[in-house]
């Protein structure tokens, strides 16, 4: 049942039976600690997800382009780097997860919980961020690179008019970016968003809760 409705129920029950606001503290603080918990599971999932998807590029043979153009070290320190950029937000996520299950004190589950969706906010943002700044640094370094974009693309003719090629790579490569982090947008909102709301609607229980 909705925290608002045992609120409600709380308000209209005889004084004898009434529900202590210490139990829908419990309930709020058990609900919230669960969404938490939520986002620490699918932030490891989609860590598993990832890395698991770049193991299967590397032995397919997916990145022997950037090989050829020797960027393969500069594509695996951006990958360490992210990896340990989201280990470190994974750590961060559990750890709201201990305290938010621990917390006996309303305005420090209320802190809490803002901690928790400014948290989240920030590494939606940084994997947002992340894909456009490494991709308009990778396809510089390519188009910087002699035959790069032949390369790239697979064609060898030296003679293949380079003007043209270079106008479809940066047409592609837009295009490529842009549904990029529209589906990762929209993942992000569809998983995320829904559990943020959820803990805003907790934050907001919380607070109708302080001032009675």
């Amino acid at each position: 049942m909705d925290l608002a409705n045992y609120k409600k129920i709380w308000k209209d029950q005889p004084e004898k039976n009434k529900i202590s606001a210490l139990e829908i503290y419990k309930m709020t603080q058990s609900k919230s600690s669960s969404i938490v918990k939520w986002i620490f599971i699918i932030g490891l999932l989609e860590f598993i997800f990832w890395f698991a998807l770049n193991y299967v590029w590397t032995k397919n043979g997916a990145l022997e382009p950037y090989e050829k153009l020797n960027l393969i070290n500069f594509i695996n320190s951006i990958n360490y780097f992210h990896y340990v950029v989201v280990v470190l937000f994974l750590i961060l996520f559990y750890r709201n997860f201990s305290l938010i299950s621990t917390i006996d004190d309303t305005k420090t589950l209320m802190k809490n919980i803002l901690l928790v969706r400014k948290t989240v906010k920030w590494y939606v943002y940084y994997n947002l961020i992340n894909v456009v700044v490494f991709s308009i640094i990778l396809n510089i370094l390519i188009y910087k690179t002699p035959n790069g974009i032949n390369i790239i693309s697979g064609i060898d003719n030296e003679n293949f008019n380079q003007e043209n090629m270079m106008t479809v790579f940066i047409i592609v490569q837009i295009l490529v970016i842009a549904f990029m982090i529209l589906i990762l947008w929209l993942f992000y909102y569809l998983l995320y968003g829904i559990l943020l709301k959820k803990l805003k609607k907790n934050y907001r229980n919380l607070v109708d809760l302080e001032l009675k």
